[in-house]
Formats: structure tokens, C-alpha cells, sequence
């Protein structure tokens, strides 16, 4: 058993925390794939042999540090791979971890619902139980031939390995990997997000604001650095009592313009009306990423406007060759 699959039991004020719990998962690996919204998938397979304990005795030191650091529980499923691992969470619950061992994958599948197997639909759900073919244990002894003509060649020769237990699939690391950035994904639409927690909880609204504008910043520099633009930001505010506060805002067009991302982050920050509260961390999210040259800019004809878009592009060109913080703004040098 070397993977993992892991769900945090996550309320949505806790939003905020998701990005930590991910890099708690990358202290033990670096093979990490994020399961939006509350969840991932982690190749152990280094790690049992560096740490020298298997991925039932990993999951449990996980969940300890979880609910020690961040005061969140999660269950998680262990299997020979992505497939079984995520077939085995559904049978787990907080402090016991359900396991599928290799070579008895078949055998643990064989009871379930067609359905149940991740990838298969309702439709193709209900073509299958038309047949009889109502669970994975009906299907792994079904000829391939037969399921070929009822989904088609390639849907059916997957569906049959599945079903014997054969799991191609892999953890793929999407991007977690940044200290205080993460690209998820939410319902299929991509998210870009920028964290600043702060060393102890910050009552001055200033340096709120310095926070914000660092987030910003590197939210601008990596969706123009992706060639893409986002239309939606939203601020997750954390407090020292574990409370948050979330709003969201629609930008007049989709934009990667760093400026064009503070403003609206500073309004909604003024817009909380904060009075000497303890902010743990804030958090900005760029939502509904699309490709940049699909996107559409209103000319302004605002000489200043055009000179900080210049200005933007040459700073790209200088944190590109001599790293992130080669140009910054200046109230964030200090």
C-alpha cells in the first residue's frame, strides 16, 4: 500500500487552513495531488522506505499532526494505487484508516456498486445494470468483448481493468508545491490562490494591507506568467479564534493586472469593517481562470494607467531572469 488518498474534514471557515494541511502532506512527500476542495492523493512510496513504516502507520502520524497543528481531523483510504485508495476512503472514518492491500483489490471490489467506481457516470451506471452488470464483481467476469459493445473500445477495456483491480493511474503533483500558493480546482473551474499568514496574529491594519498587496502581486505575476487572466477574486479573512470571514467580487473584466487586483482586494478588506481584529492569515483566490488572449482590455486612454502596465511588463521580464523579489513595490522592500 504506498498511496494515499486524504479528506479534511474542512468546515468552509476553515478555508484558509487547506493550503497548510497540503504542505503537511508534503513533509512526508513531494508527490502530492490536490483533490479540490478538501482533499489529496500522496505517493508514499519514498517515504515508507525513507521513514521506514508503511502507509497505514504514515496515515496515522498525518492525522495526528493535523489535528495537533490546525485542530483538523480527516479519514483517509490506503491502496496500491489512486483508484483503490479512493475506493478505500469511502470506507474510512476519523482514527482508523481503511486500507486495501495489494493483490486484494479485486476481491474488495467485488461487492460494490458499479457505481461506486470512480469515473463511472449514472448513464453509464445504468447502461450496465440493464445488463446485470450491477456490480464490479459482475463486470471484472464479464468477457471485455461484451463491455466493448455496450461503452464503446476504449471505455470498456478501462472499465474491465478497474474492475480486476489493474490501476494505471498515478499521483500527479498539480502545482501545490509554493509555500503560500496553490492551484486548485473548484467544480472544474481553475483556481489561483495566494496565502499570507502572519508570524503571530496581527491586530495593525496596515500591515493587513501590506498582506494584500503582496498577494496580489504574485497572483498578477503568475497569471500573466500563465497567459492567463481571472474574473472573480475572493479575500478569506482567518482570525485568531479560527473564525473567517469570506467575500468575493466580480472585476469589471478579466484581468491579470496587479493594480487592477489590489483595488478590489483593499475594498473588500475595507468593506469588513474590521475594528482591532486579530487576522491570522488572509487569503486571496483568483477565480474563474481563462486564457488571456480570449480576454478583452477597455482602453483608457490614461497615460498612467499605460505607463504602470509598462513599467509591469519590464518587472516580469527582471523577476524572470533574477527571481520573485528582484522588483517589488516599494512599501514591501522594507
Amino acid at each position: 500500500m504506498t498511496i494515499l488518498c486524504v479528506r479534511f474534514q474542512l468546515p468552509p471557515m476553515y478555508e484558509a487552513a487547506l493550503p497548510q494541511l497540503l504542505g503537511l502532506l508534503e513533509e512526508f512527500t513531494p508527490v502530492v495531488e490536490a483533490l479540490p476542495p478538501d482533499g489529496a492523493l500522496a505517493d508514499l512510496r519514498g517515504a515508507e522506505r525513507y521513514f521506514g513504516r508503511d502507509a497505514v502507520e504514515l496515515a496515522s502520524v498525518i492525522r495526528v499532526r493535523a489535528l495537533a497543528l490546525y485542530g483538523v481531523d480527516c479519514v483517509i483510504g490506503a491502496g496500491p494505487g489512486p483508484m483503490p485508495a479512493r475506493m478505500a476512503l469511502r470506507d474510512a472514518r476519523p482514527g482508523l484508516t481503511r486500507a486495501v492491500p495489494e493483490g486484494g483489490v479485486r476481491e474488495y471490489l467485488a461487492g460494490k456498486p458499479v457505481a461506486a467506481l470512480p469515473g463511472v457516470g449514472t448513464a453509464t451506471a445504468r447502461t450496465l445494470c440493464e445488463y446485470g452488470l450491477d456490480t464490479l464483481g459482475r463486470v471484472a467476469a464479464a468477457p471485455l468483448s461484451t463491455l466493448q459493445r455496450l461503452l464503446g473500445a476504449r471505455t470498456g477495456r478501462e472499465l474491465h481493468e478497474k474492475a480486476n483491480g489493474i490501476d494505471r493511474g498515478r499521483v500527479v503533483p498539480n502545482g501545490i508545491s509554493l509555500p503560500h500558493s496553490r492551484l486548485r480546482s473548484s467544480g472544474g473551474t481553475p483556481i489561483l490562490a495566494a496565502e499570507r499568514p502572519f508570524d503571530r496574529d496581527e491586530l495593525d491594519p496596515g500591515r493587513h494591507r501590506r498582506a494584500l498587496l503582496s498577494a496580489a502581486e504574485e497572483l498578477g505575476a503568475r497569471l500573466r506568467a500563465g497567459d492567463k487572466v481571472c474574473r472573480t477574486l475572493t479575500l478569506t479573512v482567518r482570525y485568531a479564534d479560527r473564525s473567517a470571514t469570506t467575500r468575493s467580487r466580480t472585476l469589471k473584466e478579466p484581468t491579470a493586472h496587479s493594480a487592477a487586483l489590489t483595488r478590489p482586494a483593499y475594498g473588500m478588506y475595507e468593506a469588513l469593517g474590521l475594528q482591532r481584529a486579530r487576522v491570522r492569515s488572509v487569503l486571496l483566490r483568483a477565480e474563474g481562470l481563462t486564457p488571456a488572449e480570449r480576454a478583452s482590455h477597455q482602453l483608457t486612454f490614461d497615460p498612467v494607467d499605460e505607463k504602470v502596465r509598462r513599467i509591469e511588463e519590464v518587472a516580469d521580464r527582471a523577476r524572470a531572469k533574477f527571481g520573485p523579489r528582484a522588483v517589488m513595490p516599494g512599501s514591501l522592500a522594507a
